[in-house]
């Protein structure tokens, strides 16, 4: 089997990424159609309302990310994915009939986003840990990396069987859709061997164990560093659900068909990444901050682009860079804890990477109401350059590094340690000084 897809080799992991790009599919159609709802129909192209709703979905991720995870440590994750994928699945439902019914009002789409929210935050956390039950652990970063695959894979074909479909019959019909999609997880969990599978360590209970995830991380710089990255990048700059609904309506002056493309080709880019990343072994921190890099420089770019064609290509290397970075964050932190602590220390970092988003889309949205729909891109794209710079400083003093680029040799770029660079040097100096002294001897 090509090293690109060695995960599969596991039968539970089979059954789980038949289910997975079916249902990913569907909550790619329902994040279009739920902001051209509140963008076209509930309100008059509000940047400010899609902004509380996307704000709405990801709170529950801060608020309730610590009890989720503990949760996820103590429960069998497998029953637990049961209970909040079939919560999901009922929400795109009542959203559905909702609108068919012609009922749906603009706190409607409100309350049913925080629905979603609170299901999503139990569900991510146990969801993310699970990866490490149904392969080996040399198999981890690879099935981490084809669930992105997945996930984007479907961004190909979703957002733009969306646009197609809210054209033809509305957004209507979507949501309920997507409320059937998730039914191919929840068979896909009802149909894995239990046998073969790896549970963790169950979590004994116990008080202070939500204080005991916050020590291990607190005690962890790597971490720590990690989840700041990806809470500046998903606050501020991975906001494309939103923005790219902003930039398609207000700056290009299109339609649904035109908006759902724009998720569809900016997976192309992210697809690749996903594949990409697949083939690492293992993934580094230098190419979290790299990546992190190349997004604030290609999500500058695009916002720059003086037309829709133009912006449409300048999404390929974002949607690359933006699955590189968070595939890299998801697997270094997943390979480099603990798995009694996976469950907590994944809500945490979800909650991070996520929960930022409560303050970030309303902001996000504001500035796109008063400076105009391409600072909704660019103000992202320069705090990821920023923070990409920042994180390089703060880990060249940390761990007494230097950098080189070099043109003419390969790498370019090469990473050198001063500390050992020091210690060469004293002890060539030492074996000078010995042969002094045997000299004058």
């Amino acid at each position: 089997m090509s090293p690109t897809f060695r995960a599969m080799r596991a039968f539970n992991y089979r059954v789980w990424a038949m289910g997975a790009i079916v249902s990913n599919i569907g909550t790619w159609m329902q994040r279009v159609a739920q902001d051209w709802l509140v963008l076209t129909v509930l309100t008059d192209h509000s940047a400010v309302a899609v902004g509380i709703t996307t704000g709405l979905q990801f709170a529950p991720m801060v608020l309730l990310a610590p009890l989720a995870g503990v949760l996820a440590d103590r429960v069998p994750k497998r029953r637990l994915l049961i209970g909040t994928q079939s919560a999901m699945g009922l929400v795109g439902l009542v959203l559905g009939v909702l609108v068919v019914t012609d009922s749906v009002q603009l706190w409607h789409a409100y309350a049913l986003a925080l629905a979603l929210g609170v299901a999503a935050a139990v569900d991510s956390p146990a969801r993310q840990a699970f990866v490490s039950e149904m392969v080996p652990r040399e198999d981890l970063s690879n099935a981490v990396s084809l669930n992105s695959a997945s996930f984007h894979a479907a961004r190909i074909f979703g957002p733009g069987l969306a646009g197609l479909l809210i054209a033809w019959v509305g957004t209507g019909p979507v949501f309920l859709i997507n409320a059937v999609t998730f039914l191919a997880v929840i068979a896909s969990l009802l149909r894995m061997r239990v046998s073969e599978l790896m549970p963790a360590p169950v979590a004994a209970r116990g008080r202070g164990q939500l204080r005991e995830g916050l020590r291990y991380v607190r005690g962890r710089p790597d971490l720590i560093l990690i989840m700041v990255v990806v809470f500046l990048v998903g606050t501020f700059g991975l906001n494309f659900q939103m923005t790219t609904a902003i930039m398609a309506t207000a700056q290009f002056h299109k339609g649904s068909g035109e908006y759902g493309l724009l998720g569809s080709i900016m997976a192309i880019g992210s697809l690749g990444g996903a594949l990409l990343a697949a083939r690492r072994e293992r993934p580094r921190l230098r190419l979290v901050i790299g990546a992190t890099l190349a997004f604030g420089v290609f999500a500058s770019a695009a916002s720059l682009m003086p037309t829709y064609t133009l912006f449409a290509v300048a999404l390929i290397p974002v949607g690359l860079s933006s699955l590189t970075l968070m595939t890299s964050a998801n697997a270094t932190v997943q390979l480099t804890v603990e798995p009694s602590m996976r469950g907590r220390v994944m809500a945490l970092y979800m909650a991070i990477f996520m929960g930022g988003t409560p303050v970030g889309a309303p902001f996000i949205g504001w500035l796109g109401s008063a400076f105009g729909p391409r600072w909704t891109i660019l103000f992202g794209g320069l705090v990821s350059v920023v923070t990409a710079l920042v994180a390089t400083a703060y880990v060249l003093r940390r761990d007494e590094l230097r950098l080189t680029y070099r043109w003419r040799q390969t790498p370019h770029l090469q990473v050198q340690s001063v500390a050992h660079e020091r210690q060469v040097a004293r002890e060539r100096l030492a074996s000078v000084q010995a042969n002094d002294s045997r000299s004058a001897a």
